[in-house]
C-alpha cells in the first residue's frame, strides 16, 4: 500500500508532467518524493505575484504640482494551516500541488484599520513546509507606508480541498500582528468569496475602527444566512447559524413506531437546536427527514482534525450504531438477565468473545482486547474505579447516600421544608397526594435522635423527590416492553458527621381503569425479607436518579440549553467582540456533539430510548422538566444550591454561602471554581465595559441576549426571571453562569459516568420487574422467597441494555488527547491584551490552588463523603487531567 506522502507525490508527478508545457521552468523543480516537505520545496521565481493596485496613479499630478510616489515597505506573513484527515490522498491533491508550484495556494489581502483603502494589498501565499497534518505558508506584501495598522485579512483558498486555517502572523515594522483564524476555509470553486479574519485586537461595536465596521457587519450577515442564494438543506461548507425545533429525532418515514412529537413549542417547550434545512417527512410534514449522511452544523463547529480522528471524538458517536448490533449478535439471548452476579463480574475479568472481522478494534481500543493470531477478539471492560476500590460498596446504604453528594448526580438532593411530603398533582387523576412516609417511620429510623419537628427545624431531612415528575408517565411507560416504572421519594437524615442516612423509599403507581392507586414505603431491613425488599426498592429509586441524571442534569441543562447561546452568539456577536472571545472557548464542539447525539443517542430507537426507563418518552419527559423547572437565573451554582435548600446566603461564610451539609464535595469544590470563574469574568467585563452605559449601548450584545431569550429559549420568553443587561453585574452574572454550565456543571455530571455507572448494579438505567409486593401472584411470591437474587437480576437491565450502556459510558467518559482544559492556556486574544493576560494568569493561579485543595480534602478522613476505606475520591472538578477515562478534568466546553 502507498503511504499518504508517496501517493500524493505520484499524483503530483503525473499531473505535473501533464502541465509541463505550461510551466517549463517549474516542472524541473518537482521532487516526487519530497514535494512540500520541510526544506525541500524550492521557492520558484514565478510565485512572486504580489499585487498592488490603485484607484489612481502612484504618481499624481494636480495642476503644476507633482506628488511624490507612495513609498512601499515589504511585509512578510506566515500562515499555519491543517488539511482535513485523508484529504491528501484525494484526486484533487495533484491539482493542488500544481497550485503550490505556481505559487497560487492562498490569496491573502490586507485590510487597513486606519483609512478606507484606495489601494489593494494582496499576495499569493506559497506553501513552504508540510508535515501532515500541519502546513506552513509564506507571503510577502508591498504595503504603502501610510497604510496604517492592519485590522483584518481576507483569504481565498485556491486549492481544490478545504483547509483548516489556524492563524497568520504579519511582520510589520512596528511589531508583529497576529490573526487567530481557527476556521475551515472552503476551496474557491465551492465558495469564491474571500473570508474575513480580524486581528486579535478586540473591539466593542462603538469603538471599532471605521474601515472595519462594514466587514464586521458583512460577516454577521453571512453567518445569519442573509447572503445565502440557494434554498433547501444547508451544505457542508456553509457557515449559517439558525434555529429549529427538535423535529428530527423521530423517523416516521422509516417506521411508524419511530414517530415522535415535535419537541419545542407550546405543547412541548424546549430550547432550540441548529437548523439543517432538511426536507419534511412524507408521512408527517411537521417532522424532518433523517435520510443518510451527517446532520449539518456550521463548518467551524465541527471537530478539529485531531479531535475528529480521535476515537473519543467524532468517530465515537458515528461508530456506536454499527458497533451495537455486532455486540448484540454474540449474546446468547440479549433480552435475558444476567444469570448470576459472577456473569456481571466476568465482563471485567474474562470478557465476551467477538469475531475478528467485526471491525471493532480500531473504534473501541480501550475495551476490545486483541488476541494476537487467535480467531477472536475479546470485549473486556476496564473495571470502574468504584469496584476497584471496594467491590461491595454499591450494596451499602451509606454509599447510596454518599453518591447523592459526591457521585454522578449531585444536582437532585434537596432539603425537606414541609411535612408531610405531599404531591401537587391533581388527586382526581393521580390519587391520594399525601405520602405514606409518616412521623413514626422517620422517628423509628433515626433511632430517637430527635423528633420530626426537631429534624425539620434543624434542617436534617433531605429528599430525592421524583414523585410528581414520574407519576404522569408511569402508566404510559409500563405499556412498553420490559419496563416497570414507579414514582419515587427517597428520604435521608443528616447525621452529625455530615453523612446522609437513608430513612425510607416510597414507590407509587397511579390509578388506572383496572386498579386503584398503589403505593408502599420501604425502610432499611432488619431481617432477610425486609432487606431484600429494601434492596429492590433502592434499585428502582437509583434507576430513577440515573435516568434523571442523563436526561435532565446532563443532556437538558448542559448540552441542550447551551446550544441557543452558541447560535445567538455567532449570529449577533462579531468575532472581534470581547464577549464573543470570552465565551468562544466555552462553545467549542458543542453543536457538533449535540448533532451526533440527535443521530444516535436521543433519537427514536437510539441508545437512551433503548436502555433508559423513559423509553420513547425520554425527550418528552425532559421537555416537561424544562417547561416546569428550568430557569436561567437558577443555573449558576450558588443560585442552584440556594434553590434546593442546600445553602443559604451568609456574608460571613466562605463564598458568601453557608452549606446545610458541610461535607458536600460537589458544592465545596464547585464554589471555589465558581468564584474563580466569576472573578475572571469580572476582571474581563470591567476592562472592556468600565461604564454601564457601554453595556446598554452595545447593540451586538443586546441583540445577542435578546435572541437567546426570545428565540433560542423562546418558549420561555415571557418569564419574569430573565436577567436584563443594564449593568456590569448583570453581564458578569450572565456570562459566569454560561461559563459554569459549560465547564464545571458539565464536568461534574459527565466524566464520572463510567466510574460510577460502568458497574451497572450501582446505577441501573432501567428496571424491568415490579416489586414483589405489588399485586403478586403465587408464582411471583414463590420466586421471591426461594431465589430473591434472581428477582433482583431480572429487575436489572437485560444483558443487551447493560452492555450497550457500559460501552457508551466508557466512551463518553473519555477525555480526548487534544482536550482544552479550563485555565490551562489563554486564548490568543486574551494574551494580546496585557491587562486581560494578567487577569487570566490570576485565574490560572486560582485553579492551581483548587487542584491542591482537592488533593488535601481527598486524604482528610474526617470528610467521610470523599475519603475513607475504599471510598472513591471526589476529583470530578479537578481542572486538569490526562487523556482517557480519569474521573477528573474540567474542559472549557461541552465537547463529549
Amino acid at each position: 500500500m502507498f503511504c499518504r506522502e508517496s501517493l500524493s507525490s505520484l499524483q503530483t508527478l503525473s499531473v505535473a508532467k501533464s502541465f509541463s508545457s505550461l510551466f517549463p521552468k517549474q516542472s524541473a523543480l518537482i521532487n516526487p518524493i519530497s514535494t512540500g516537505r520541510r526544506n525541500n520545496l524550492p521557492r520558484p521565481n514565478l510565485r512572486r505575484r504580489c499585487k498592488v493596485t490603485a484607484s489612481r496613479s502612484n504618481v499624481e499630478q494636480e495642476g503644476n504640482v507633482v506628488k511624490e510616489p507612495i513609498q512601499k515597505i515589504k511585509v512578510k506573513g506566515y500562515i499555519t494551516a491543517q488539511e482535513e484527515f485523508l484529504e491528501g490522498i484525494t484526486w484533487s491533491r495533484g491539482l493542488d500541488d500544481i497550485a503550490d508550484i505556481r505559487g497560487r495556494s492562498l490569496l491573502v489581502e490586507l485590510i487597513s484599520a486606519k483609512t478606507d483603502q484606495r489601494i489593494t494589498v494582496e499576495d499569493y501565499a506559497q506553501r513552504v513546509w508540510a508535515e501532515a497534518p500541519d502546513e506552513k505558508y509564506e507571503c510577502e506584501f508591498e504595503m504603502p507606508e501610510d497604510f496604517g495598522p492592519v485590522g483584518a485579512i481576507k483569504v481565498q483558498n485556491q486549492y481544490h480541498r478545504q483547509l483548516f486555517l489556524q492563524g497568520m502572523e504579519l511582520e510589520l515594522p512596528g511589531g508583529s500582528v497576529t490573526f487567530t483564524c481557527e476556521s475551515w476555509v472552503a476551496p474557491k470553486n465551492v465558495d469564491p468569496t474571500k473570508r474575513i479574519f480580524f486581528s486579535n485586537q478586540s473591539y466593542l461595536p462603538s469603538e471599532t475602527p471605521e474601515p472595519l465596521k462594514k466587514y464586521r457587519k458583512e460577516e454577521l450577515e453571512t453567518l445569519q444566512g442573509k447572503n445565502r442564494e440557494q434554498v433547501g438543506e444547508f451544505t457542508k461548507f456553509e457557515r449559517i447559524y439558525d434555529y429549529d425545533v427538535y423535529n428530527d429525532v423521530g423517523d416516521p418515514d422509516n417506521d411508524p413506531e419511530l414517530a415522535r412529537p415535535v419537541i419545542g413549542g407550546l405543547t412541548h417547550p424546549y430550547p432550540r437546536r441548529c437548523k439543517t434545512g432538511r426536507k419534511p417527512c412524507e408521512t408527517d410534514p411537521s417532522s424532518e427527514q433523517r435520510y443518510g449522511g451527517e446532520f449539518y452544523v456550521p463548518r467551524d463547529e465541527e471537530f478539529s482534525t485531531a479531535k475528529g480522528t480521535s476515537f473519543t471524538g467524532k468517530a465515537v458517536l458515528a461508530a456506536l450504531p454499527s458497533v451495537f448490533p455486532q455486540i448484540e449478535s454474540v449474546l446468547l439471548d440479549p433480552q435475558s438477565p444476567f444469570p448470576h452476579f459472577k456473569a456481571i463480574q466476568n465482563l471485567f475479568e474474562e470478557g465476551i468473545q467477538l469475531p475478528k472481522d467485526a471491525g471493532l478494534l480500531p473504534l473501541l481500543p480501550r475495551i476490545i482486547k486483541a488476541l494476537g493470531e487467535a480467531q477472536d477478539d475479546i470485549l473486556q471492560f476496564e473495571a470502574p474505579v468504584l469496584i476497584n476500590r471496594d467491590r461491595f460498596s454499591w450494596l451499602r446504604d451509606d454509599e447510596f447516600a454518599r453518591q447523592t453528594l459526591a457521585g454522578l448526580n449531585p444536582y437532585s438532593i434537596q432539603l425537606v421544608e414541609e411535612w408531610p411530603l405531599k404531591s401537587k398533582l391533581d388527586p382526581a387523576v393521580y390519587g391520594d397526594p399525601t405520602s405514606l412516609i409518616t412521623w413514626e417511620i422517620v422517628e423509628r429510623e433515626v433511632k430517637g435522635n430527635m423528633t420530626v419537628d426537631e429534624a425539620l427545624k434543624n434542617k436534617r431531612l433531605f429528599v430525592l423527590d421524583y414523585h410528581d415528575l414520574l407519576l404522569p408517565y408511569v402508566n404510559k411507560v409500563r405499556e412498553l416492553d420490559n419496563t416497570a416504572l414507579y414514582a419515587s421519594r427517597t428520604l435521608f437524615f443528616l447525621s452529625d458527621d455530615s453523612t446522609l442516612r437513608p430513612v425510607a423509599i416510597e414507590l407509587t403507581c397511579p390509578p388506572n381503569i383496572n386498579k386503584a392507586q398503589w403505593k408502599q414505603v420501604f425502610t432499611p431491613g432488619y431481617d432477610a425479607t425486609s432487606c431484600w425488599l429494601w434492596n429492590l426498592a433502592k434499585t428502582h429509586a437509583i434507576s430513577h436518579d440515573a435516568g434523571y441524571h442523563q436526561l435532565i442534569s446532563h443532556w437538558l441543562r448542559t448540552h441542550c440549553c447551551t446550544e441557543p447561546y452558541i447560535i445567538a452568539a455567532n449570529r449577533q456577536l462579531s468575532a472581534m467582540h470581547p464577549i464573543y472571545r470570552l465565551l468562544h472557548p466555552h462553545f467549542r464542539y458543542t453543536m457538533e456533539i449535540n448533532a451526533r447525539a440527535r443521530q444516535s443517542l436521543v433519537n427514536a430507537g437510539g441508545i437512551i430510548e433503548t436502555c433508559f426507563w423513559p423509553g420513547k418518552y425520554s425527550l418528552e419527559l425532559s421537555s416537561a422538566v424544562y417547561g416546569k423547572l428550568w430557569r436561567f437565573d437558577k443555573e449558576g451554582l450558588p443560585a442552584d444550591l440556594i434553590g434546593r435548600g442546600l445553602a443559604e446566603e451568609d456574608e460571613t461564610a466562605e463564598h458568601g454561602l453557608r452549606l446545610r451539609i458541610p461535607d458536600y464535595p460537589f458544592a465545596n469544590d464547585g464554589l471555589i471554581l465558581w468564584d474563580a470563574l466569576k472573578e475572571w469574568v469580572t476582571d474581563y467585563v470591567k476592562h472592556y465595559y468600565p461604564d454601564d452605559k457601554l453595556i446598554t449601548s452595545d447593540e451586538e450584545l443586546q441583540e445577542w441576549w435578546k435572541e437567546v431569550r426570545t428565540i433560542g429559549h423562546g418558549d420561555k420568553k415571557d418569564e419574569p426571571w430573565w436577567p436584563v443587561l443594564k449593568t456590569q453585574d448583570d453581564l458578569i452574572g450572565v456570562v459566569t453562569t454560561i461559563a459554569w454550565v459549560t465547564s464545571g456543571h458539565h464536568a461534574a455530571v459527565n466524566f464520572g459516568q463510567y466510574g460510577y455507572g460502568g458497574y451497572f448494579p450501582n446505577r441501573p438505567t432501567t428496571t424491568r420487574r415490579r416489586m414483589p409486593t405489588e399485586d403478586p401472584t403465587d408464582e411471583d411470591l414463590k420466586e421471591f422467597y426461594e431465589s430473591p437474587e434472581k428477582v433482583l437480576l431480572k429487575t436489572y437491565p437485560s444483558q443487551k441494555q447493560a452492555t450497550l450502556v457500559m460501552v457508551t459510558l466508557d466512551l463518553l467518559s473519555t477525555h480526548s488527547p487534544d482536550e482544552e482544559y479550563i485555565g490551562e492556556q489563554p486564548e490568543a486574544s486574551w494574551a494580546n491584551d496585557p491587562v486581560i493576560n494578567a487577569a487570566f494568569e490570576k485565574f490560572k493561579g486560582k485553579l492551581q490552588y483548587l487542584e491542591g485543595v482537592i488533593d488535601e480534602r481527598n486524604v482528610n478522613v474526617t470528610l467521610k463523603n470523599r475519603a475513607g476505606a475504599g471510598v472513591v475520591k471526589y476529583e470530578l472538578l479537578k481542572p486538569l487531567s490526562d487523556h482517557g477515562v480519569t474521573g477528573m478534568g474540567v474542559p472549557y466546553s461541552i465537547s463529549i
